[in-house]
Parts: C-alpha cells; sequence; structure tokens
C-alpha cells in the first residue's frame, strides 16, 4: 500500500493509500461520516460510508476530535468541488491519539487569545496560507538575486555599533565590551560588494523602537542587497524588477493560498514596471492638494504615504529626500546637495514603505566630514573608512522589510500574522 501526502494526492487517483494527518473537523449524517484532514500540505475530505467499512472503523471515527492525529487508508479519486480536487473514500483508520479540549474551537476569539496560542493558531488554514505566501516570497527573493549573479553573505548579529547612528538598540555585553543585536547589516554588505561586487544578505535584524503600530515588529527579516559601480538610477530599476518577479511568482505559485485569504489579485496583477516616481519636493505638493501639509524638512509619516499611495495603482518610488533627515552615508545630489539620492517605495493599498534605498557615498573626505557631522568615532567607524581610501568606486544599495512584504502581498492588516512567531513591544511569549 502506498503512503502518500497531500501534495502528491493527485498522483494516486483510482489506487489505495494511507497518510497522516490530523482532524479539522467532522460532520455526520448516520450513516456517512465526512472527515476533514490535513496534512501540513493540504487539505482533503475523507468520506467514511458506514456500510462499506468495518464496525471498529466507523466506531473509530466517532471517537475523533478536533485536532486529533491518525493515519486514514483509503482510496483516492477526484472531487472537482473540493479545493485539493480529490477526496479520499476511507476503508480504515488508525488513531494515533485523541486530542482533548483543543483550544482554538470554530467560534470567534480574540487577538491576544490566538497569539498566546500561536503555536496552535499556526495549524489555521488562513494562518497556513499566510506562511506558505511567505516561504514562496524567500524563494522567490533568492531565486531573484541567485539568477543574476548576486552572491549571499551574511553579516553579522552581534555589532559593535549601530548601522544608521541610531539609539534603538539593543544592547548585550560582548564578554568585556559592549555589543548590540544588529539593526542592519548594510555597511557589511559595502564591504562585501567591495570583494564580490554585487551581493546580498537574508537575516534578522532587530529594533528597540517602542511602537506598537500594525507595520512595526522588534524582529523582523531583512534583505540587503549591495552593488558596486551601480548608481542612484540603476539601483531603482534593479528593485522594481525585483518586486514585479516576487508578486508574479506568489501569483504563479499561490492561487489557492490568496483565495483563502481572499486577496484581491487585481490589485497585485498591476505590479508590473515601470513604478511612477515622484521627488520629495512634489510629494509634497501632492499633500498639499489632499489637506496635508508639511514644511519642507519634515519626512512622512504613515498617513502621509497612505494619502501619496492612492494616487497610484502599483509601488511608488519617493526620491530625493533631505539629506538633513537620512542617514549618513547617502550620497547627495551632486546638483543639490541639501537632498540625497534616495528612494522609498511605497506600497499601494496603505502599506507604506517597503523598500528604502540609496546611493552611497564614496567620497572619503565627504565621508569624514559625515562622520564629524553625526559624531561618529574612527575607533567604531574606521573599517568603513577603508573601503573609500582603498579602490572607492560608486555603488547603490537597498532594504526590503520581508515582513511589510508578506502584509501587503498578503492583504493582511496587521504584521503580526506575517511571522511564525512574531516579537512585538508586548509580546515574547510563546
Amino acid at each position: 500500500m502506498e503512503k502518500a501526502d497531500l501534495g502528491t494526492i493527485g498522483k494516486f487517483v483510482g489506487q489505495t493509500v494511507t497518510l497522516g494527518g490530523w482532524l479539522t473537523r467532522k460532520r455526520s449524517s448516520g450513516k456517512i461520516q465526512f472527515l476533514q484532514i490535513r496534512d501540513g500540505l493540504g487539505f482533503i475530505q475523507g468520506v467514511l460510508v458506514k456500510a462499506e467499512v468495518d464496525e471498529s472503523v466507523w466506531e473509530k471515527a466517532g471517537q475523533l476530535t478536533q485536532e486529533s492525529s491518525l493515519y486514514v487508508t483509503g482510496t483516492v479519486r477526484e472531487e472537482p468541488r473540493s479545493s485539493s480536487g480529490y477526496e479520499l473514500q476511507v476503508t480504515d483508520i488508525e488513531i494515533i491519539q485523541i486530542a482533548k479540549d483543543y483550544p482554538i474551537t470554530p467560534k470567534e476569539h480574540g487577538v491576544d487569545f490566538l497569539m498566546d496560542h500561536r503555536h496552535l493558531w499556526l495549524r489555521a488554514p488562513r494562518q497556513r496560507a499566510i506562511l506558505r505566501i511567505r516561504a514562496t516570497i524567500i524563494s522567490a527573493i533568492q531565486g531573484f538575486f541567485d539568477e543574476r549573479g548576486f552572491t549571499l553573505v551574511d553579516p553579522p548579529v552581534l555589532t559593535p555599533s549601530s548601522c544608521e547612528g541610531t539609539t534603538n538598540l539593543f544592547h548585550t555585553k560582548y564578554f568585556d565590551e559592549d555589543a548590540y543585536l544588529t539593526q542592519s547589516g548594510q555597511l557589511y554588505m559595502e564591504a562585501a560588494a567591495m570583494a564580490l561586487g554585487k551581493v546580498y544578505s537574508f537575516g534578522p535584524t532587530f529594533r528597540a523602537e517602542k511602537s506598537k503600530t500594525r507595520r512595526h515588529l522588534i524582529e523582523f527579516w531583512m534583505i540587503e542587497p549591495e552593488m558596486a559601480f551601480v548608481d542612484h538610477e540603476q539601483n531603482l530599476n534593479v528593485q522594481e524588477q525585483f518586486i514585479s518577479h516576487v508578486v508574479g511568482k506568489v501569483l504563479a505559485d499561490c492561487r489557492a493560498e490568496l483565495a483563502v485569504l481572499e486577496r484581491d489579485v487585481a490589485a497585485l496583477e498591476r505590479v508590473m514596471p515601470p513604478f511612477p516616481r515622484i521627488t520629495y519636493d512634489e510629494a509634497l505638493v501632492l499633500l498639499k492638494e489632499v489637506g496635508m501639509e508639511l514644511p519642507w524638512g519634515e519626512d512622512f509619516g504613515a498617513p502621509h504615504e497612505t494619502a501619496i499611495a492612492e494616487k497610484f495603482d502599483r509601488p511608488v518610488f519617493i526620491t530625493h529626500y533631505p539629506a538633513s533627515f537620512k542617514a549618513f552615508y547617502m550620497k547627495p545630489d551632486p546638483n543639490r546637495p541639501e537632498v540625497v539620492l534616495c528612494a522609498d517605495m511605497i506600497a499601494p493599498e496603505g502599506y507604506g514603505e517597503i523598500i528604502g534605498g540609496s546611493q552611497r557615498i564614496d567620497d572619503p573626505e565627504l565621508l569624514a566630514e559625515r562622520f564629524a557631522e553625526h559624531e561618529l568615532t574612527e575607533e567604531a567607524y574606521g573599517w568603513y573608512m577603508d573601503l573609500r581610501k582603498y579602490g572607492t568606486v560608486p555603488h547603490s544599495g537597498f532594504g526590503l522589510g520581508l515582513e511589510r512584504a508578506v502584509a501587503w502581498i498578503c492583504g493582511l492588516d496587521h504584521v503580526r500574522e506575517t511571522i511564525a512567531f512574531p516579537r512585538t513591544l508586548y509580546r515574547l511569549y510563546p
């Protein structure tokens, strides 16, 4: 007898197979029992006809409760009305465990309750769909860069200083020295790009910000490409190709999961290059027109980004922000040094910034000035200055926050559902 799983069940039509799974729910008409079974790869209905099985098998089915584990044996047949396209005509059941008092029932539960039981909430069809899409996004990201000659490089998680000179850091002791959990691997990726040309990192980052918004996590994953001999305009081209590739991969491979989430796929199908581009100055004019006037030199908040995004049907770049509130390493526009060659990519539908990037300063003298302005010490950042002393070149890069991208692509209200075990301001359990 064949052992099967729901990823390959279609290969066994007309055959008798055994699969391991968990019962999600069941119903009975008296002479027929319908068992909804999941195995982690999918869902299938098992049909049990009382007149066609031993009494002991019928009784075992009657004992099953929500999330009981079992081996079920039966004949696979096509069923167009099923979400999987198949169902199982059950002939035998082996109970592994009868689950008692499973806490997450079909009734409504509050968010705090569900997050306290996150280890079990992951089993729900919606959560499974989100995590499957997340995995597809990760695969698409890696495929995009690997196929274009980028080398994956892993920057450190423990660092002696901040990447962007901010104070929102998690402090720890590194034996007798002070150390911090990384906010970004970007500076290290610049060093890697000087060795390997085109690189990217993919790893966890940490922000000790006491933020409770729907867009923020304390621990999240960042993808940070860095490219030697690439200017600001070329950097934007890579970014829009990148996002279009990722969204296209999800549309191709995750239609069933998007359907579970009731995601409007038409909105995703519009994510095709070129993306619109507006400058910071043009964005201020746009905001003034909708009654959200800001003085020049002030950064945008979530409401401003949403108002800007509503004017476009796909992601939009906002470029040339004032240098005053951007990171020290961003290259000034040679024609207008009060702004820098940078861009934020704003997702549609109110999801805010998903990518931030810039061309980096490659002039050692200008970088030394920035060090002085931001009170960055040679002791902490001397190695970074070396990249400009020994063979400096124009280079650019960007960072994508994975969870925000997942939230946007899935159409979620909050980033807490985008990762298996989210770390938020008041949540370190489970």
